[in-house]
């Protein structure tokens, strides 16, 4: 997507150059003009889309799968840990996960009382944000204030984490640590090479 921006701006300015010609054959107002020019241009890039396979909606797909699993993953840790149901089965499970923990977290029913659990999925969640945020070069309003946002989202998560299960906690951070490794793993020059993925204007040889 970032290496088609400079074909798509000059293919525009052929195109507003085209449009403006036309318009004055046919006597069109710049509000017809307008209409024919974005129509075009909506067709033209979604060509260039097709030619390279990178529709936007493709990276959003992982996410339609992600927030899901990740809802349900935390709520069925939650009912395990509270013992959400009387059945036999969930006493059992609630008994595994309060003798199940490991170092400070023995219990993994019980909130982090030392908060090192939260404080980390903070941590590491601000690191993803702020990875994206440095990847932009140039960054539009909408950009900003969503990077704000996902920065106070971060932020917040800290306290929420302290108040539910350690058995959450311990998920929300190893999965947010995984998305951390991935995008350090997929800002290595080397790695990239390796996967054949196309140099672009925003790369850096030395990101970390």
């Amino acid at each position: 997507l970032e290496n088609l921006q400079p074909e798509i701006k000059k293919l525009a300015e052929r195109l507003r150059y085209e449009v403006s010609v036309r318009g004055k054959q046919l006597g069109w107002s710049e509000k017809v003009a307008r209409f024919h020019f974005n129509k075009n241009l909506r067709r033209i890039i979604a060509e260039l889309y097709i030619r390279d396979n990178c529709h936007p909606f493709k990276a959003t797909l992982l996410v339609w799968v992600q927030i899901p699993m990740w809802v349900c993953v935390s709520l069925a840790l939650r009912n395990c840990s509270v013992g959400a149901t009387d059945s036999e089965a969930i006493r059992v499970v609630q008994e595994q996960f309060s003798s199940g923990g490991a170092l400070w977290f023995t219990d993994l029913t019980a909130p982090d009382s030392t908060w090192i659990l939260p404080v980390a999925l903070g941590l590491v969640n601000l690191l993803i944000v702020e990875i994206f945020a440095s990847q932009k070069m140039e960054v539009s309003r909408f950009q900003k204030l969503a990077t704000n946002f996902f920065r106070v989202v971060s932020v917040v998560m800290i306290p929420v984490a302290a108040t539910v299960p350690s058995s959450m906690a311990l998920y929300w951070l190893s999965s947010s640590f995984m998305g951390l490794s991935h995008n350090l793993l997929l800002r290595s020059p080397t790695f990239r090479r390796l996967c054949c993925v196309p140099r672009t204007k925003s790369d850096s040889d030395t990101p970390y």
